[in-house]
């Protein structure tokens, strides 16, 4: 795991649409996983803005996002579909057939789990995969105690989760209690992933996710077991990090990130 910390959000954002936009100009035919939540309007924004100098080209692109509320349609504006459109895939050149979500109104959970399965699987999986972090340590919907070898499938909000994302919701009871997700295992099938986290209020779950025991309880942690795995912080989510000064000199001295330096 590499652990970039940069001095401020705008910059840890950036250097997240820098990696993204690098990776898919070396293979155009690239599939891209993605996350939502309102950390990724700002990446978005600014591949948003790469695409049109041109600098990116999503024509050839297939994404994947990671998770869709269970009985919300697509043009529901608090579903994860309209989220994607209104904040990426209306801004850039992607076909709109190559951007795939579970579907949220999908009558059998268990096909529809197997069914996007079938597609990662049958596009050549996912080669880089953005991801976030919950206030719990949760990635996608895997929610504490879930399992870290788990595939797609159907999952149950903890009270936490859903207390946090209802204020999105009008009113929020109207909030759907279950959701759509990659499991662990799916998203650790990714060729690399690229995690971003910033701000204060996540600072102690990072040093979890980290830095501490690989645990279901934290289904962040099971990225320390992926072999190409980059997280990406402000100075305020990184404020409780143990090795921050070592992190800093690997960003430093390693050749590899020198164009991102």
């Amino acid at each position: 795991m590499e652990v970039i910390i940069r001095p401020t959000t705008k910059e840890a954002v950036r250097l997240t649409a820098r990696l993204i936009s690098a990776a898919i100009c070396k293979k155009p035919f690239f599939k891209l996983g993605l996350a939502t939540g309102a950390t990724m309007e700002a990446v978005y924004a600014e591949l948003a803005a790469m695409n049109k100098a041109k600098e990116v080209d999503f024509s050839r692109v297939i994404t994947f996002n990671l998770d869709e509320y269970i009985g919300l349609p697509p043009e529901d504006q608090n579903s994860y579909r309209y989220y994607m459109n209104r904040h990426l895939f209306s801004r850039i050149n992607i076909d709109r057939a190559n951007t795939n979500l579970p579907n949220g109104m999908a009558a059998d959970e268990l096909a529809e789990g197997a069914r996007y399965e079938k597609a990662i699987r049958d596009a050549g999986g996912i080669d880089l995969q953005l991801l976030g972090i919950g206030n719990d340590g949760h990635i996608g919907v895997n929610e504490p105690i879930s399992s870290l070898g788990s595939r797609t499938r159907s999952k149950a909000l903890t009270p936490a989760t859903y207390v946090q994302n209802s204020v999105y919701f009008n009113p929020p009871e109207s909030m759907p209690k279950r959701a759509f997700t990659m499991g662990v295992g799916t998203i650790l099938d990714a060729a690399r992933i690229v995690m971003l986290i910033t701000g204060k209020k996540k600072a102690a779950i990072t040093a979890k996710a980290i830095e501490g025991p690989v645990t279901s309880m934290v289904t962040g942690s099971a990225l320390q077991l992926h072999p190409n795995t980059v997280v990406i912080l402000d100075e305020a989510a990184a404020s409780e990090l143990t090795q921050k000064e070592y992190y800093n000199w690997v960003f430093a001295n390693e050749p590899e990130w020198e164009p991102y330096r």
